[in-house]
């Protein structure tokens, strides 16, 4: 059963039909095979119509779809012997953000995500994905650990933002964040990172300031999200549309920023559709990722990433 946006409806209706005729085949024998069929060409084309032409606001839906798969899928398909590692050493654990040792295709790496949780209960348990000071602070510190002994690090980011919450602020929310994003430009190993779902804010930027940025096809990427954008600007959280087309925040729009570095192809109907052969595609971009920095010295993995971020919205003045 699907989880149907509302720019899905079309689809919604013919899907439902589908499952109609099944179920009446089956209870009887009449054979609708070639209805069914008839019906699932008409499902893939409007899949391919729709999907192929998502306005910004469309693709924000689709980037918050609570069944696209979660960092902690990723983690359980695509890192063999995952070691979770708790805590800031300092003040808590943050469910909010996971992270551990493991095996990706063979190398030892450290593997960093936001994580929203899948049902409601698990959601709230992890915050919506919306870490905490300690949160960031446990990231910092996977991070120093895996410059220390030298494992690459990969980044898996989904996050609406940091936690906005009083309790955060009076923790040092903002501090926590700026030592995260000095973290990742202080490293000497490979950093990868991956924007899975929502990539919002500096909540998301404090793990995405990597040496190589990819993206997934329906994913979004943004200094703020559209109603917070709406809300400021307009003083009108139905604006939102307008922010998202304003805001820049696709896929595409940010290969073309140079923001990012590569786009990752989703399934037709996106990743929640089939999450395995989402978590595949992934799987390959960064290994494709990692064998890019293969055998570069820390230093100049260090220079590049510093230079990349350097480079961002500069022009050249004729």
């Amino acid at each position: 059963m699907h989880n149907y946006l509302d720019f899905e409806k079309p689809i919604a209706e013919l899907e439902g039909k589908i499952e109609e005729l099944r179920h009446l085949s089956s209870n009887s024998e009449v054979n609708i095979a070639d209805e069914v069929g008839k019906l699932q060409s008409k499902v893939d084309k409007l899949l391919r119509q729709t999907y192929g032409n998502l306005s910004a606001w469309q693709k924000t839906q689709v980037a918050r779809h609570p069944d696209r798969p979660h960092a902690v899928d990723y983690i359980s398909a695509l890192i063999e012997d995952f070691t979770p590692l708790a805590g800031d050493r300092g003040f808590a654990e943050d469910r909010a953000m996971v992270g551990g040792l493991g095996r990706f295709r063979g190398e030892s790496v450290v593997i960093i995500g936001n994580e929203k949780g899948a049902e409601t209960e698990d959601r709230v348990a992890h915050n919506f994905g919306m870490a905490r000071p300690e949160g960031y602070r446990k990231a910092i510190r996977l991070m120093e650990m895996a410059d220390r002994f030298k494992l690459p690090v990969i980044t898996l980011v989904d996050t609406p933002g940091a936690y906005p919450g009083v309790d955060a602020e009076a923790r040092g929310q903002a501090e926590a964040i700026a030592r995260s994003i000095e973290t990742c430009f202080s490293l000497k190993v490979p950093l990868i990172s991956v924007i899975i779902g929502e990539g919002g804010s500096g909540g998301a930027m404090a793990l995405a300031a990597a040496n190589q940025v990819l993206m997934l096809e329906n994913a979004i990427y943004s200094v703020i999200s559209p109603e917070g954008c709406a809300s400021i600007l307009w003083r009108d959280g139905e604006q939102a549309q307008v922010a998202a087309e304003a805001l820049k925040l696709t896929s595409e729009d940010l290969l073309e920023q140079k923001v990012i570095d590569s786009i990752i192809n989703e399934p037709l109907g996106g990743a929640h559709r089939s999450p395995e052969t989402t978590i595949v595609s992934v799987g390959e971009a960064i290994e494709g990722a990692l064998k890019d920095m293969s055998g570069l010295d820390g230093g100049v993995l260090k220079t590049r990433r510093r230079d990349r971020f350097l480079a961002l919205g500069s022009k050249v003045v004729e």
